[in-house]
């Protein structure tokens, strides 16, 4: 059965936001490791580069797509650098975002919009710009990497929060508009995994009790090994395991 559903992801194409940071990173070495074709779209030409030498040597295909989703025309961009080198997509992965770690009487309007521009608005519009062409596969998922804080408000990330709350929403309302047209969606609500982002926003954490990147992967590839069985799984929340169960 393993052998069959790895099968299934072989030559799906994959559109990866976030790919040069920690977790995009870890999420595409998994991705390339069942021959999967990957765009991979971030801001860090040099970083970007040694992942697709990384994704070409585990076994999958890579380009990469120098894109700053803080500029809206980072979206077309990236679908029309997918269409250019594979001609078709079935994967989209919103894995770039950003955390903050400001008092609420401290949050700038600067602030708000920065992290309302990447965390919600860049991953909204992207997918719609990618979905008619999701919608010609019979593979169509959407991937939306959220957070815990999207269920549960912590201390000094109130906007963080926020999108976060925003991205899930609309991860409902997406799914609930076309999963009658064979798109699925999923959100994977994670608490504090361990990356450079993270651990700036949450300095109070200790590595070795943190989430590690590989977890976010594997989850991944569970989702997308179980495509094309009748179950779906709407969204998976993960937890350190110092925290208190189902909070």
């Amino acid at each position: 059965m393993n052998t069959l559903r790895n099968n299934y992801l072989k030559d799906k194409v994959v559109i990866l936001t976030g790919a040069s940071g920690g977790i995009g990173q870890v999420i595409a070495k998994a991705l390339a490791t069942r021959n999967m074709r990957l765009m991979l779209a971030g801001r860090n030409p040099d970083k970007l580069q040694q992942l697709a030498e990384s994704v070409k040597a585990i076994g999958g295909e890579a380009e990469i797509c120098i894109a700053n989703l803080y500029n809206k025309e980072a979206i077309d961009l990236i679908i029309d650098a997918t269409l250019e080198a594979f001609g078709c997509l079935d994967i989209l992965i919103n894995n770039a975002g950003i955390a903050q770690n400001t008092a609420f009487e401290d949050v700038t309007v600067e602030e708000y919009d920065r992290i309302f521009t990447l965390n919600t608005k860049a991953s909204y519009f992207l997918t719609q710009k990618a979905l008619p062409h999701l919608l010609k596969s019979d593979f169509a998922t959407v991937i939306n990497i959220a957070s815990v804080v999207a269920h549960k408000g912590y201390v000094q990330q109130s906007v963080y929060s926020s999108s976060k709350s925003a991205l899930l929403g609309w991860s409902k309302s997406l799914a609930a508009e076309y999963y009658k047209k064979n798109l699925r969606v999923h959100v994977i609500s994670p608490g504090g995994v361990y990356t450079e982002m993270v651990a700036l926003a949450r300095p109070d954490l200790m590595p070795d009790e943190m989430i590690q990147p590989e977890i976010i992967a594997d989850t991944i590839l569970f989702l997308l090994e179980h495509r094309h069985t009748n179950a779906v799984i709407d969204e998976i929340g993960i937890h350190r395991a110092n925290k208190e169960p189902f909070l």
